[in-house]
């Protein structure tokens, strides 16, 4: 049996038919099988709305549905009875990227194929030709999505560094002493730290969804539209790096209290309304100034209110079109057959607890001690280690995390990340190729290499990500095989080792270079235990 993917216009002979045919049932449909196909992608899309930094997400559907109404209120669809294979192509791809989702246990992932699968069954719906004006709307939706959490912590971090060091410069403009030490303020009295919350990100992250309908209406030359919607990130940028400044500024007159509490929250708001204005007076600058001869529109931002919600008086003799039906039922089969498919046991592990590492490592003696709990809690780990091993007069510490699984949750916190936020200057990161141990027992390993160093204290580090019998040193690489190997094996456990020791004043580099590399010998041999192998 073949599928007609082009549209006849007509409907089934008499009353059943009609109402066979219309698109109301069918949407119905389609949004079961979607919700049955990407249920852990939704579900955790719900998850990360209940974060502060993404709790405007349910609001993007909505916008995204004001946006299409308004073009369907300005431009009415017209019938397209060409062909649909366009749409089913995307329908494809979406199916294919949900299914390596749930198949590599990556909710983001599958998040991206229901994305793509609205796009499919608008393509389908409307036809190619008049489905591709409401991409705007459909790319809205985007924004609803978190970012991969490597990617979130990493720009996290480097705004937290900026906002820092802006809001240090708005503290010292207005006369108050201030040092920086890290993304820790120095007020003297007060000290204030710059933490994740006050990256920026609460108001960067609405704010694009918000430039971007701002773009979309705006009545102007699309090239304004671009500046308009890439504005939010600068624009956020220095309005939450002058808020940080400016806490910085009260708490120094009137006390802590202005950085905590409900006026830390109030100042936040304000700031957020305070960008929206920018934007606005941005649309309004391009506007009056930058039109180049073209008559200047009546209103800068079109919002058409009267009569936008007549398409929906519409929508129950709206017609399914046979290549909708059949979409329909295609995704309503692949939502059954996923969830009828039976959930594989989790792969087993044959390891030893971090807990009981050896704290005498060859003539290397250990003391294992904890983290603070705000870094404890940031580094997410099911179990780690934290010793401070001591030979002679040389100290090296050691930190090992253990992550039952990198697919889900928030990932490895990488040493790149967190340590310029500990006010540590880091010389340029470098892969290298060391061996430790000699003869027989020689092995080679890739480390992440790096000299960092705060005041006059300069450390050596060591890290790399064990993954599964591999060291890995790059953050994307240890993602993407972690996807391969729950695939292939059921598994993506692995975790983190890094070694740090510090250098007496004039220490040559290669010293200390000698002085982890005597530690490590004694240390790779035994990790195997701890972090078994795919074919242990």
């Amino acid at each position: 049996m073949t599928v007609d993917i082009r549209e006849s216009g007509g409907a089934l002979p008499g009353d059943f038919g009609s109402l066979f045919m219309r698109a109301i049932p069918w949407i119905l449909v389609a949004s079961l099988g979607a919700a049955a196909f990407y249920w852990d992608g939704l579900i955790s899309l719900g998850a990360a709305w209940s974060r502060p930094e993404y709790s405007y997400g349910p609001l993007v559907p909505l916008i995204t549905g004001y946006m299409t109404l308004l073009e369907i209120h300005r431009h009415p669809v017209k019938p397209d009875h060409g062909s649909r294979i366009v749409g089913f192509v995307v329908l494809g791809l979406a199916l294919l990227v949900g299914l390596l989702g749930n198949l590599v246990e990556i909710p983001d992932v599958i998040t991206y194929g229901f994305i793509l699968y609205v796009g499919a069954l608008i393509l389908i719906l409307a036809g190619t030709r008049e489905g591709f004006r409401f991409w705007p709307g459909w790319l809205h939706l985007i924004f609803m999505l978190p970012l991969p959490q490597f990617i979130y912590l990493s720009v996290s971090t480097h705004l937290q560094a900026v906002s820092a060091e802006i809001g240090v410069a708005v503290i010292q403009f207005m006369g108050i002493p201030v040092l920086l030490d890290g993304t820790v303020i120095d007020l003297g009295e007060y000290k204030l730290l710059v933490a994740e919350a006050c990256s920026g990100l609460r108001y960067l992250f609405p704010l694009f969804s918000f430039g971007w309908l701002m773009a979309v209406l705006y009545n102007g030359p699309n090239w304004h539209r671009v500046i308009i919607f890439f504005a939010t990130i600068p624009v956020t940028i220095l309005m939450n790096s002058f808020r940080v400044g400016m806490i910085g500024v009260l708490v120094n007159y009137f006390g802590i209290g202005h950085a905590e509490g409900f006026i830390h929250y109030f100042e936040g708001w304000v700031i957020f309304i305070s960008c929206t204005v920018i934007l606005y007076l941005i649309a309004w600058l391009l506007s009056r100034f930058c039109s180049f001869g073209r008559e200047r529109p009546k209103y800068i931002i079109g919002m058409d209110y009267e009569g936008v919600l007549g398409p929906l008086r519409k929508l129950p003799s709206l017609k399914a079109g046979k290549s909708f039906v059949a979409a329909s039922i295609i995704a309503l089969v692949a939502g059954i057959a996923w969830q009828l498919t039976p959930t594989p046991a989790p792969a087993s592990i044959d390891r030893l607890p971090l807990g009981i590492f050896p704290m005498q490592v060859d003539n290397w003696q250990g003391r294992a001690t904890i983290l603070d709990r705000d870094i404890e809690y940031v580094l997410g780990a099911d179990e780690y280690l934290l010793a401070d091993y001591k030979s002679g007069n040389e100290n090296v510490n050691l930190l090992m995390t253990f992550y039952k699984s990198q697919t889900q949750g928030s990932g490895i916190h990488s040493p790149e990340i967190c340590l310029p936020g500990g006010g540590w200057e880091v010389s340029k990161w470098e892969q290298k190729t060391i061996t430790v141990g000699n003869g027989d027992q020689a092995k080679a390993i890739n480390v992440n290499r790096a000299v960092i160093q705060r005041g006059l204290e300069r450390q050596l580090v060591y890290f790399w990500f064990e993954q599964r019998g591999r060291q890995i040193t790059n953050d994307f690489e240890a993602k993407f095989v972690s996807m391969w190997d729950t695939f292939n094996d059921g598994r993506s456990d692995g975790g983190l080792v890094r070694v740090v020791t510090p250098m007496k004043p004039g220490e040559d580099v290669e010293i200390a270079d000698e002085r982890l590399q005597s530690f490590l010998a004694g240390v790779v041999p035994q990790l195997p235990t701890y972090f078994p192998a795919i074919d242990a």
